[in-house]
């Protein structure tokens, strides 16, 4: 079994910048695609940006060049850095992987969440 663990969420003024945190843990050979999504309220969640186990990266259109995903291989670990930060980015972040397990099985986990708020 696999967890992953956000941190990192909170409350920030429009313009300003946080970053969240997701650490995989258990039974992991490798994490493979890692990345992050968004559900603000009524709205389905939507794709925030991946990075895979090579370095390749993927974005939302909306959202190149003010939030940056990366990652830590040897700590199991996905960031998101998020700046000049919006009202509208306001919504619940969730964090997303797909780890193959020491079984040799691939499968993919989700975070439970953590919620950025930013004022106007």
């Amino acid at each position: 079994q696999v967890q992953l663990v956000e941190s990192g969420g909170g409350l920030v003024q429009a313009g300003g910048s946080l970053r969240l945190s997701c650490a995989a843990s258990g039974s992991i050979f490798r994490p493979n695609a890692m990345g992050w999504y968004r559900q603000a309220p009524g709205k389905q969640r939507e794709l925030v940006a991946i990075i895979i186990s090579s370095g390749n990266t993927n974005y939302a259109d909306s959202l190149k060049g003010r939030f940056t995903i990366s990652r830590d291989n040897a700590k199991n670990t996905v960031y998101l850095q998020m700046n000049s930060l919006k009202p509208e980015d306001t919504a619940v972040y969730y964090c997303n992987a797909d780890i193959t397990q020491m079984n040799g099985y691939s499968r993919e986990y989700w975070g439970q969440g953590t919620q950025v708020t930013v004022s106007s």
